[in-house]
């Protein structure tokens, strides 16, 4: 969905907004009904003046003085990400974190659904795992284009993530969460966000490092 003004979101804008849909299918299950802008930021090291402005590119969704609906403003965030619906995902490569992914069940909550996984050992190929068959990669463009999936995590070695990718995107798929560490090149209408839990966790132990001065 675009803005009022038919532009399209920053991706750390989406990534807020994100962000912001999480704690507030918290806060639902807690119990709230209507919370401030202060309420849904406290937690996230984010103004509630930064709330209402990603918030006020699609309009206004709280009234002054009493605050936003819970149920109303999900609906809303939603309607925003495209998460109104379910999408279906696909896993490629079953290994430890592809495995890892097919237990997690937290997907579902946002509207995304695991119904697809491949790999190219013939030991996992045919097999159950998770209530899902275990596909050959070889019948990746079948398998996607039957189902319709247009989101997959890659999960795959580094050294074939690059020609997997490529099926992936010769079979239909639109966006892949990357967990490999190779750079991928996609084409042009394919979004690739990628996840470095590597470079992730380097990131944090700079910050416990001394500060050392310059020269």
């Amino acid at each position: 969905m675009k803005t009022k003004q038919g532009q399209r979101l920053s991706l750390y804008t989406v990534k807020r907004l994100c962000l912001y849909l999480r704690d507030l299918k918290k806060l639902k299950e807690s119990g709230k009904k209507v919370i401030s802008s202060s309420s849904i930021t406290e937690s996230l090291n984010v103004t509630a003046a930064q709330f209402r402005k990603d918030l006020s590119y699609y309009g206004e969704f709280g009234k002054r003085g009493v605050g936003y609906e819970v149920d109303f403003l999900i609906k809303k965030i939603e309607g925003i990400l495209g998460t109104s619906k379910v999408w279906k995902i696909a896993v490629i490569g079953l290994g430890r974190l592809g495995g890892a992914l097919l237990e997690f069940t937290g997907f579902l909550k946002f509207n995304l659904k695991i119904t697809a996984v491949f790999d190219k050992d013939k030991r996992k190929i045919g097999r159950l795992y998770r209530g899902l068959v275990v596909y050959d990669i070889r019948n990746l463009k079948r398998v996607i284009q039957e189902q319709n999936i247009k989101v997959g995590m890659l999960c795959t070695p580094a050294e074939v993530a690059q020609s997997v990718a490529e099926m992936m995107q010769e079979a239909g798929i639109k966006a892949i969460l990357n967990f490999t560490s190779a750079n991928l090149q996609a084409r042009r209408n394919t979004f690739v966000s990628n996840v470095d839990l590597a470079s992730e966790l380097q990131s944090l132990i700079y910050f416990l490092n001394p500060i050392r001065k310059a020269g």
